[in-house]
């Protein structure tokens, strides 16, 4: 096998969107309804509550250990036919995450526990200034609805009754 034929083509990215959020506790609910949003608009309700949990904790880890005055943290999220990828931008590289155990005393500490938990994987990535930290979700099925737009209808549907 040649090394052409060993490079793995990544599949074809199908969604995708990216902003950047202030680093306030207001940003981290912003970003988990934005992410519940669009994972169904894009066709998987049953992947959006798990993507805008897994959001919120890399939001909050962003806002706690990644955040510096003046600079902006970024969710980024990309699917694609097999994996939803949620990653969270900051500026603070130096500060990696560190899963642990919290007591049960503990208010804080659990967050990369339930994202080991409920990602099929989570890692991080180097940046030229600051880190990224990312959770999948693996895409099981075919969509849950279309993607675009949709008629909806209010009640039952309307048939004609014979007189």
């Amino acid at each position: 096998m040649t090394a052409a034929e060993q490079i793995s083509v990544p599949d074809p990215v199908l969604r995708e969107d990216r902003l950047d959020f202030t680093p306030t506790a207001g940003s981290v609910s912003l970003s988990r309804r934005r992410t519940a949003r669009l994972v169904r608009e894009w066709g998987y309700p049953g992947l959006a509550a798990d993507a805008a949990l897994l959001v919120s904790e890399l939001a909050t880890n962003a806002l706690l250990h990644g955040a510096v005055r003046g600079r902006l943290f970024r969710v980024h999220l990309t699917l694609t036919a097999t994996v939803l990828r949620i990653a969270v931008s900051d500026p603070r590289g130096e500060r990696l995450p560190d899963p642990r155990e919290a007591t049960a005393e503990e208010c804080y500490g659990r967050g990369l526990l339930i994202v080991a938990r409920l990602a099929d994987r989570w890692g991080v990535e180097p940046r030229t200034v600051g880190k990224t930290v990312f959770a999948e979700l693996t895409v099981r099925q075919r969509p849950d609805m279309p993607m675009g737009p949709r008629e909806l209808r209010a009640g039952p549907s309307r048939t004609a009754t014979p007189r």
